[in-house]
């Protein structure tokens, strides 16, 4: 077995250090009594209270989730189909045009995107709300979605489908029985990609929320520039909690799934 050398047991601790620290600290003092967050006066849990009774920020929330559900949806389905077409479509007039203004939200800055929407927005007369921002988080999470939604189909032997239309299928059949299930942990990765990105979204969504409908990153960002609250402190540690006990989750499960292939693979082979 290999040892692990000094230099990269201390490079990995200062990386780890770097990364996590600030995030245990935050945890940490989510419990302070204080309503200083940085003087530590006791252990308590009432910031947890006072958050679920603070109802502006259980409202952004709420629209937060249904924006990133709504919109992550969309995404997957408009990304799955613009891959589709750009993998299997062949060569068409336009094709270069239609790729590149599809991958240009990958590389255009937040700003210019969000400022875009707007002006597009306003020039149509729509007013802006949890519509704007679901169209404005469908439009950049889709490309993510056809990018890994290519990757997938790119290596997919289409002598399966070739099958399916041999024994009968229509093309519509044979892409819901046979394509969509080989391709679909790209789309759910797709769709958790565009869920994730829409969650996490502040740029884009300051441009094109209204009055009546706050993302809770917008809220956390107008709370935190008037001073770091106790109750910030345990919101952000509810957010760690929940996406700790989902990757743990998927790891675990992920694991399982493979030794149990292992396991049949093995069985078959004797």
């Amino acid at each position: 077995m290999r040892r692990v050398s000094w230099f990269n047991l201390t490079s990995l601790t200062f990386g780890f250090a770097f990364l996590y620290l600030p995030m245990v600290v935050l945890v940490v003092y989510s419990f302070n009594s204080n309503k200083l967050v940085t003087v530590w006066a006791g252990f308590s849990t009432k910031w947890y209270g006072e958050l679920f009774r603070n109802e502006a920020f259980l409202d952004a929330a709420w629209v937060t989730l249904r924006v990133a559900l709504l919109s992550s949806t969309m995404a997957t389905v408009l990304g799955t189909m613009a891959a589709y077409v750009l993998v299997r479509g062949g060569k068409f007039f336009g094709r270069t045009l239609f790729s590149g203004t599809l991958y240009a939200p990958l590389v255009m800055p937040d700003v210019i995107l969000g400022l875009s929407l707007l002006l597009l927005f306003i020039s149509i007369g729509l007013d802006r709300g949890m519509v704007t921002i679901v169209l404005a988080h469908t439009t950049f999470a889709m490309s993510y979605v056809a990018v890994v939604v290519s990757s997938r189909l790119v290596s997919f032997d289409r002598a399966l489908e070739e099958a399916a239309l041999d024994l009968g299928c229509t093309p519509l059949d044979a892409f819901r029985s046979v394509t969509l299930p080989i391709i679909a942990p790209a789309v759910i990765s797709g769709w958790l990609l565009g869920f994730t990105l829409s969650l996490d979204d502040l740029v884009i969504a300051s441009f094109t929320s209204g009055p009546s409908s706050t993302t809770l990153p917008i809220k956390i960002f107008s709370a935190v520039r008037l001073g770091v609250s106790p109750e910030i402190n345990a919101l952000s540690s509810i957010l760690i909690g929940i996406v700790t006990v989902g990757v743990l989750t998927f790891s675990i499960s992920s694991k399982r799934a493979i030794m149990k292939r292992m396991r049949e693979e093995n069985r078959a082979e004797t």
